[in-house]
C-alpha cells in the first residue's frame, strides 16, 4: 500500500500545477507517495498539464470530472482513487505550502487522526479574512469544534477518516467537525500561507452563503443524526406550546368577556401552530422509525476502535 496520497482538486489552475508537483515531490522525498490531481471542470489548459504530468511522473495520477461539481465532489473523487494509508489534501493555487506536509504527518504519528492547518499569517485581502474570521467563530460554536481556521485546505489524516466522512455540497470545509463527531481525534497545526501569484480566487459571497447553509446540515448530522426525533419534536413542542398558549388566552377571553374570538386572526394562528407542532412531532417519530429500520450491524461496528479478548 502507498504510504501517502496527496489529493489536489483544481479548477483553472494550469499555471500552478507543474510547480505544485515539484514542491510535493521535494517535500515527500524518500516517502512512497502518490499525487492525485482532479480537474473539476476547468476551462483552461489544466487537464492538458495534468495529463502531461501523469505521463512524465509515475507518482502523479490525473482524474477529470465531466463538469464543475464543486470542491467537495472533486475531493470525493480523489478519495475514491486514493491508495495511500494516509491522505493529505491541499489547494492547487500554491497558497498552501507543501513543505508543511512532513510536519503534519509527524503530528499523526503522535496519535491524532486528522490534522487541520491553521493559516496564522494569512496572505489574503481583508475582504476575505474578516468574513472568514466571523465564519470560523460561528462554525466553532455550532459544531462544537472551535478551530481557528475551518477553511484551510491543507489537512492530513488517516485514509479511514476521509472514507467515512460524507463529502458533498460545501461539506469539505467541515471535514474536521464531521470527523470529530465520529470520535476521531482532531488537532490544529499552525502552517505557512503564501500569497496567490497566479489566477484568481474562486471564493466570493455566494461561497460563504452556501457554506452557512451547509453549516445547518452539519449541525443536523452531528447533533441529531442519530436522534432525529429530538430535533423535530423539540421544534414541534415549541410551536405547539405557543399555539396552545394562544388558544388558552382566547378561551379566557371568550369565557370571561363578551368579546367575539371567531374572527380574530390570532385564533387562526393558534390553530395553525398547534397543527404544525403535531406534524413536527409526527415527522420526528417517522424519522426515528426509518432510522431504526435502516440501522445495520456494520454501522455499529464502525464505532468500535479496538477490542481485546476472545473474538465473539
Amino acid at each position: 500500500m502507498t504510504e501517502v496520497s496527496v489529493l489536489v482538486p483544481a479548477k483553472d489552475e494550469e499555471a500552478t500545477l507543474a510547480a505544485l508537483a515539484d514542491e510535493v515531490a521535494a517535500a515527500l522525498a524518500g516517502v512512497d507517495y502518490e499525487l492525485i490531481l482532479v480537474d473539476d471542470g476547468s476551462t483552461d489548459g489544466s487537464w492538458k498539464v495534468m495529463s502531461a504530468l501523469a505521463e512524465e511522473r509515475p507518482a502523479v495520477r490525473a482524474v477529470r470530472l465531466r463538469r464543475n461539481f464543486g470542491k467537495a465532489a472533486a475531493l470525493a473523487a480523489a478519495v475514491a482513487e486514493a491508495r495511500g494509508r494516509r491522505v493529505v489534501t491541499m489547494d492547487a493555487d500554491l497558497q498552501d505550502d507543501p513543505a508543511e506536509v512532513p510536519r503534519m504527518l509527524a503530528e499523526l504519528d503522535t496519535g491524532a487522526d486528522l490534522v487541520s492547518g491553521h493559516k496564522v499569517d494569512r496572505k489574503d485581502p481583508l475582504s476575505k479574512r474578516l468574513p472568514s474570521k466571523v465564519f470560523n467563530k460561528v462554525a466553532g460554536v455550532i459544531t462544537g469544534l472551535p478551530l481557528k481556521d475551518q477553511n484551510c485546505g491543507l489537512k492530513a489524516a488517516d485514509a479511514e477518516v476521509y472514507r467515512r466522512v460524507p463529502l458533498y455540497g460545501e461539506l469539505h470545509r467541515y471535514i474536521p467537525a464531521l470527523a470529530h463527531n465520529q470520535g476521531y481525534k482532531v488537532v490544529e497545526l499552525a502552517v505557512n500561507h503564501r500569497p496567490r501569484e497566479h489566477g484568481r480566487s474562486k471564493y466570493g459571497f455566494e461561497r460563504y452563503l452556501r457554506g452557512a447553509i451547509d453549516l445547518l446540515t452539519v449541525m443536523t448530522i452531528t447533533k441529531y443524526g442519530r436522534r432525529p426525533a429530538h430535533l423535530f419534536s423539540g421544534v414541534g413542542a415549541l410551536f405547539g406550546a405557543l399555539g396552545f398558549a394562544i388558544l388558552l388566552y382566547l378561551t379566557g377571553v371568550w369565557v370571561f368577556t363578551a368579546e367575539a374570538i371567531g374572527t380574530r386572526p390570532l385564533l387562526n394562528l393558534g390553530i395553525l401552530l398547534v397543527i404544525l407542532g403535531v406534524q413536527m412531532v409526527s415527522f420526528g417519530l417517522i424519522a426515528e422509525m426509518l432510522l431504526h429500520r435502516t440501522a445495520r450491524r456494520d454501522e455499529v461496528a464502525e464505532m468500535v476502535v479496538e477490542r481485546t479478548g476472545d473474538e465473539p
